[in-house]
């Protein structure tokens, strides 16, 4: 296909994938689903696991492999816009009045999905084929250790906005637990990917460059009401201009050592000043973000997902404990902390079911594990539904929840007006 090709291409791609984002996602809506579980679907939809399962002649002519990086690339921006938006919705102020319990909350919801994933992997892998081959069982069960152990940190704000959850006391808890979860899932990513190829060097790089990170946030940090000063002096257009411009700097510069795009995107979000005049420029990019290039990586990854591959007893034997072993060891974790930690049950069980999403972070990671080398199709197909059940039942859970709180109250005001 040559350059002057590929443009038509895109084009028609990204009608239909934005299209079909837009129908699944308005269909899912009725069962109570957010919006990014219906692209979620619609990106596997698109993929061999549906349309190339109906019509692999339709999947090649909308999806050629030459199209494909294109809508990788396309799709990283959504992504990093996506996140640098996420990290300035952070509120840090909040933070003060949950630091120990959303600490302690995040340390459980790391380790025991970490062991758990680790040893069902290091089990499984004597009886079903997951590795890719060269790729050292420590390695694959390691990944998918942290895979399990991620949370999704974007779904969950938005969860949590759209609900007017914000200041609550479970909110404020999973936002910080799922904010430093995410943060130490990447590290331990990279960890990862260094014991698979890189050597030490590797994580060296990933360490030394956090640190730079670190110290450019804190200088930002102290700089915000200069910067502030002299933003207020530009233009809405060259606002826009100078955020973009620092925030594809930070994603690069992440990216090269390892911990990716999205922490960056992430961090700097987090760092960057409160303001109208920064406000309105951060929610101009939200909606071409999140509308148009987002959908693009969901669908990326459904190109990559293939439901066939998951054929026979043991694959999906394997796949459903997966499935539970994600669910409990970090639902389970997260809702046992936080009430030995003296929560209630209202607040404790809400934060595990929250941190129990994988959504979006965890087809990120599972990207970049496709990128290395160290996942299979198959096991890319099998940490996809790992993603989909564990967002899927998010929203359920807590309409849940919910119910039962009311219904409870119902029956003790009863019960007080009946003994009165």
């Amino acid at each position: 296909m040559s350059t002057t090709e590929l443009g038509p291409a895109f084009f028609l791609a990204a009608a239909v994938i934005l299209v079909t984002c837009r129908l699944v996602g308005l269909l899912l809506r009725y069962l109570g689903q957010p919006p990014v579980v219906g692209e979620m679907v619609a990106g596997v939809a698109l993929g061999p696991s549906v349309l190339g399962l109906i019509s692999p002649g339709a999947e090649d002519a909308l999806f050629p492999q030459e199209l494909r990086p294109i809508l990788y690339v396309a799709g990283q921006i959504g992504l990093v816009a996506f996140m640098f938006v996420a990290g300035y919705e952070f509120r840090t102020d909040r933070l003060s009045s949950v630091g120990r319990t959303a600490v302690t909350v995040s340390a459980a919801g790391i380790a025991v999905p970490l062991v758990l994933g680790a040893g069902l992997a290091a089990v499984a892998h004597n009886w079903v084929d997951i590795y890719p081959d060269g790729i050292s069982p420590l390695v694959g069960a390691l990944f998918i250790g942290v895979t399990l152990a991620i949370t999704a940190f974007p779904m969950l704000a938005r969860i949590i906005t759209e609900r007017g959850l914000t200041d609550s006391r479970f909110g404020s808890i999973s936002l910080a637990a799922g904010a430093l979860d995410d943060a130490v899932a990447w590290i331990l990513l990279a960890a990862v990917l260094s014991l698979a190829g890189g050597g030490a060097s590797t994580f060296a790089l990933a360490a030394i460059g956090a640190v730079g990170l670190g110290v450019f946030l804190a200088v930002f940090v102290r700089l915000r009401p200069q910067a502030l000063d002299w933003a207020r002096r530009l233009t809405e257009e060259h606002t826009l201009l100078v955020i973009v411009l620092i925030l594809f700097v930070a994603a690069w510069y992440t990216d090269r050592i390892g911990l990716y795009a999205v922490f960056g995107a992430f961090s700097l979000g987090v760092a960057f000043p409160r303001d109208p005049v920064v406000t309105r420029a951060v929610r101009s990019i939200e909606p071409v973000s999140r509308i148009v290039f987002l959908p693009l990586f969901f669908t990326y990854s459904g190109l990559n997902t293939d439901f066939t591959l998951l054929s026979g007893g043991k694959m999906l034997l394997f796949t459903a404990a997966c499935v539970l072993v994600a669910v409990v060891s970090k639902f389970g974790a997260c809702w046992a902390t936080g009430r030995l930690l003296g929560e209630p049950q209202d607040v404790a069980i809400r934060v595990g079911t929250l941190m129990n999403a994988r959504g979006l972070m965890q087809l990120i990671a599972i990207n970049v594990g496709l990128a290395a080398g160290i996942t299979s199709p198959a096991l890319f197909g099998v940490l996809v539904i790992v993603a989909l059940v564990t967002t899927v039942m998010t929203s359920p859970l807590l309409t849940l929840w919910d119910r039962l709180d009311r219904r409870r109250t119902r029956a003790d005001t009863s019960m007080a007006e009946t003994t009165a």
